[in-house]
């Protein structure tokens, strides 16, 4: 080493004025690091990157167009919907096993999208996993059913009996197009329909009490509650839907009203009915 005056080094280290360390790093003015990289002055990169917006992109992805993940999530996102729908409708039945590349063929997939899918009807606790076979729907019973109806009238009721006390009667009323619906849904007698238009009317009600956590877990208890029993796909007939959409008319008239009484009654009956 060198002093101020000239003196050199090992490290072969020069001052700010055209110094140089042993890495073989140069300064702003076209510095260059021992891996090649110069400055955006007239650097030059490591060879395999190119800094022109004229040169062709290497990815086969731009990333200005994630359009393949979209796909993707959008198509597990349908076979889900339809796996759903096949489970309340008794379509897949209790107690059977499904693989994913028939259930694929019979959607017109690949196999891919359907056992993630099933994967999370296995979180849901819909389907169980059997391995190097598919999927096992759970078979249930009726213990299992009455203790979900149990459960939502402990979430539910309150909350219902809360808002019964401080909304108006045009908050409800609001809400009466939801209930018409699954009255609609149930004449006609398809089950996944009614299943839907049942959840979107709970979910109305509750979503008035403005907890998200509330709606979502109770949407969730609601949706488990409508899986078929073991042995008994086609367990709710037609009456016994209509049945249940008239309760949702009558709710929405006694909570209208403020008549806890009836509101509690109607609950009583609308849970263990299911």
């Amino acid at each position: 080493m060198r002093d101020g005056s000239g003196a050199r080094g090992g490290s072969g280290a020069r001052d700010g004025s055209g110094a140089r360390g042993g890495s073989g790093v140069r300064d702003g003015s076209g510095a260059r690091d021992g891996s090649g990289v110069r400055d955006g002055s007239g650097s030059r990169g490591v060879p395999a990157a190119r800094t022109s917006s004229a040169a062709p992109s290497s990815s086969p992805f731009p990333s200005a167009s994630p359009r393949p993940a979209i796909q993707r999530a959008s198509v597990r996102g349908q076979i889900l919907d339809a796996l759903r729908a096949a489970l309340v409708a008794g379509e897949l039945a209790p107690g059977e096993v499904y693989s994913a590349p028939a259930l694929g063929e019979r959607f017109g997939v690949s196999a891919t999208p359907v056992r993630e899918a099933m994967q999370q009807l296995a979180v849901e606790g819909a389907v169980e996993v059997v391995p190097n076979r598919g999927f096992r729907v759970v078979e249930r019973g009726a213990r299992e059913l009455a203790e979900l109806a149990e459960i939502r009238g402990l979430i539910e009721a309150p909350v219902m009996l809360r808002l019964a006390c401080t909304l108006p009667a045009d908050d409800w009323e609001d809400l009466r197009p939801l209930a018409e619906e699954t009255a609609r849904a149930a004449a006609v007698g398809c089950r996944a329909t009614y299943a839907e238009a049942d959840r979107a009317f709970h979910r109305a009600i509750l979503a008035l009490a403005g907890n998200e956590q509330l709606v979502r877990i109770a949407d969730e208890l609601h949706r488990r509650a409508q899986w078929p029993l073991g042995g008994s796909p086609t367990a709710r007939a037609r009456l016994e839907l209509m049945a249940d959409a008239a309760q949702h008319l009558a709710l929405l008239d006694a909570l209208s009203a403020q008549d806890l009484s009836a509101v509690e009654a109607l609950l009583r009956e609308h849970f263990v009915s299911m």
